[in-house]
């Protein structure tokens, strides 16, 4: 069985109100199971147990407002259900090893050297390379105003695209060796923004010949319009024959997409993967040659 469907269901829940208070039973009643059930399933699936997913969420927002507001840190605090600053400090401490106060000097004015700095598009982004039908239509970056966890996300975007049916990507090669025969998950975090055609990630599988082996990329359950952060996976299969690996996110027509935390990692064989099958059953003889049926 994917849990999926039911781990988005619930995370867009607490994107959604991550300035209330909320529980582990509250969440669970979301997906409709025990929370025991369910604290399982998401620490399965999302790498985190549910509690420290609020957190960090709770502090990777409180990081943006320190960067990007003069919100003072107690009001910050308290907009994020902290129960003092002390214990907001502790917390923020804990991922940025910085307490906040320090983390918005020093934070401020390296954001403001960087943006002195004007790089080219290839040299945003190490390891990615953009591609796709019409690569030069789109714009791929660092987004460090945006992000899920951290200080940075990567990003997306359309800038000059005229027709349905252009798309770019922002992605990645590597060698299939370390995972021959075994089951592989591609997960992340996934923002959008206007997207007209539709977004997601995609991961393929290549022989040497390069044949493709498995291959998804979410256009069965495309992500679409304005979306808030939320965690989406491919699961394929590498055949003992692979050679590649590719992956990266997708982006087909205008609009925006940000994404974070990507993550590789084996499963066993109970999770189900999410191969795309193009190929069609072979008939016997031909069918409905008069057109009646």
């Amino acid at each position: 069985m994917s849990y999926s469907p039911i781990i988005q269901k619930t995370i867009q829940y607490i994107e959604n109100h991550l300035q209330t208070n909320l529980s582990l039973d509250g969440v669970a009643k979301q997906a409709g199971f025990s929370k025991y059930h369910y604290h399982r399933i998401f620490q399965r699936e999302v790498g985190v147990s549910i509690s420290e997913y609020i957190r960090y969420r709770r502090i990777a927002n409180a990081a943006n407002l320190l960067l990007y507001t003069d919100k003072k840190i107690i009001d910050i605090a308290l907009l994020y259900c902290f129960e003092s600053q002390e214990a907001f400090t502790r917390s923020f401490k804990q991922y940025y090893r910085l307490p906040p106060g320090q983390y918005r000097k020093i934070m401020s004015k390296l954001l403001f050297q960087k943006e002195e700095i004007k790089l080219k598009n290839d040299q945003l982004l190490k390891g990615w390379i953009l591609s796709g039908s019409h690569p030069s239509h789109y714009e791929m970056g660092i987004d460090r105003e945006v992000f899920h966890k951290g200080n940075a996300s990567g990003y997306l975007k359309s800038v000059t695209v005229e027709e349905i049916g252009e798309f770019a990507t922002m992605m990645q090669e590597f060698k299939a060796d370390k995972y021959l025969g075994k089951r592989l998950k591609l997960s992340g975090f996934i923002k959008t923004k206007g997207v007209e055609g539709f977004c997601g990630l995609w991961m393929r599988v290549d022989d040497h010949l390069h044949d493709v082996l498995q291959f998804d990329n979410m256009s069965n359950r495309p992500i679409k319009g304005d979306n808030e952060w939320n965690h989406y996976a491919i699961v394929l299969d590498v055949p003992e024959n692979s050679a590649v690996i590719a992956f990266g996110v997708l982006l087909s027509g205008k609009g925006h997409v940000w994404v974070d935390e990507i993550a590789f990692e084996e499963v066993d064989n109970h999770t189900p993967t999410t191969n795309i099958d193009f190929t069609s059953e072979l008939l016997d003889e031909p069918v409905n040659l008069s057109f009646e049926e």
